[in-house]
């Protein structure tokens, strides 16, 4: 009985391998029946879809339907990246490309694509002049009311009082010993901005101080770094030899990186780059109602860890398994080493956007967002359940009364986009 099972299954075997190298060898003919195709060369692992549809995009404005060139598909996706931040950007970052002694065509690339995005970014940077100098940004606008200035110079006294209107550096070698006083000239471009903060906009149209004040935030030295208190991530307070100060937000991730969709919309990182596109777009809104950033690398070690009196920013300085300098900081949310924030391996991207007046000068009142978030993963806002919230924000003060309403709703508008 167990001799002629043996055999049974015996039989079963050799018919299924039979049957599986009948099938190997058909599927083999059919596919060599088959006429091929010249395959199109596949896209660099970098390329986003999106590279894409802004060159399809580009070729619809300007009336034609032709095939983006190839040029374009197989370029250096890193071109598209450096198009894309001039436009943002005040002063452009000295981005470092990493090439093999003696390879002469990658040198030869980096410096010809270098030329092309100075010369896009120069093209930018004059369409924006020409965007400005449109009659819609120039209509004639009445004087600002005493009152709604923010800050007020004191009147002129007698010359044997003088001193006392004067602000005086101490002695400390790190900042500049100056002396300022109600004379334009004589004070730093931080404070002519902060001076010409009115209740309607921060700094008006066309300001002359705008490009002294991001060159400052772009290229003064740094004297002191200390991690801002309050909000949910990590951002620190730079200050400058003229007592200037601003506001660091460390790069986390790159441009093109996506945040997962099944994360809840308060789990995102906080991105550097989209404090200066804010920055670019308020102006071009003309709200002029975002302070102004620009985008600058940072020494890690010099600019921060070296210069910081913050013993708890000190504590989390660390170098990464690769020798890249990072720190974490103390904060809310993303304030650990696995969310650390590292140079490469001590230059670090980030924005810096100035200060504004501290709150012992210049005080303020703030009331929370209608629309505020609920930042619940199963309960919903009122706004999102009540159809006639709307109705009662109006008759609520502050926004009973004025543009205070439909001021907010544009902010809103410029948050979105």
């Amino acid at each position: 009985m167990t001799r002629r099972i043996w055999r049974r299954s015996r039989t079963i075997c050799l018919s299924l391998a039979f049957m599986t190298v009948f099938l190997h060898l058909l599927l083999a003919l059919v596919t060599l029946s088959i006429p091929h195709l010249p395959c199109d060369a596949p896209l660099p692992p970098e390329m986003h879809f999106r590279v894409l549809a802004r060159n399809a995009n580009a070729s619809a404005r300007d009336g034609g339907h032709a095939e983006p060139p190839t040029d374009a598909l197989q370029g250096n996706s890193s071109n598209q990246d450096g198009r894309r931040e001039a436009k943002v950007n005040v002063q452009r970052l000295p981005y470092k490309r990493l090439t093999w002694k003696g390879d002469k065509r990658a040198t030869e690339n980096n410096t010809e694509s270098n030329a092309n995005q100075t010369e896009r970014w120069e093209s930018d940077m004059l369409k924006l002049k020409a965007l400005f100098d449109h009659p819609l940004y120039n209509t004639p606008r009445p004087a600002v009311p005493e009152d709604d200035w923010l800050l007020k110079v004191k009147p002129k006294i007698k010359p044997s009082q003088r001193s006392s209107q004067m602000w005086e550096s101490d002695t400390q070698d790190i900042y500049d010993n100056v002396q300022w006083n109600s004379s334009v000239s004589s004070q730093p471009p931080w404070l002519r901005f902060h001076l010409g903060i009115t209740r309607w906009e921060l700094y008006p149209h066309q300001d002359p101080n705008m490009e002294p004040l991001t060159q400052q935030l772009a290229t003064h030295r740094i004297v002191s770094a200390v991690q801002k208190s309050g909000g949910t991530q990590l951002k620190l307070v730079m200050s400058f030899p003229n007592y200037g100060q601003a506001l660091l937000k460390p790069k986390k991730q790159e441009r093109d990186e996506e945040t997962n969709y099944n994360l809840y919309y308060f789990s995102d990182f906080e991105r550097h780059n989209a404090e200066i596109a804010a920055f670019h777009l308020d102006r071009i809104l003309g709200y002029r109602r975002v302070p102004p950033a620009v985008g600058r690398l940072v020494d890690v070690v010099k600019e921060i860890k070296d210069v910081t009196t913050d013993r708890k920013l000190a504590k989390t300085f660390f170098n990464s398994p690769v020798g890249n300098v990072c720190f974490y900081g103390q904060c809310s949310y993303y304030c650990s080493t696995e969310h650390a924030v590292c140079g490469t391996p001590q230059d670090l991207e980030a924005s810096l956007a100035v200060m504004l007046p501290d709150l012992s000068l210049a005080k303020r009142r703030s009331w929370r967002s209608p629309w505020r978030r609920s930042y619940s993963r199963s309960k919903l806002a009122q706004w999102e359940t009540d159809p006639n919230y709307c109705v009662n924000v109006k008759k609520t003060p502050p926004y009973d009364k004025g543009t205070r309403l439909v001021d907010f709703i544009d902010l809103v508008v410029l948050d979105f986009l």
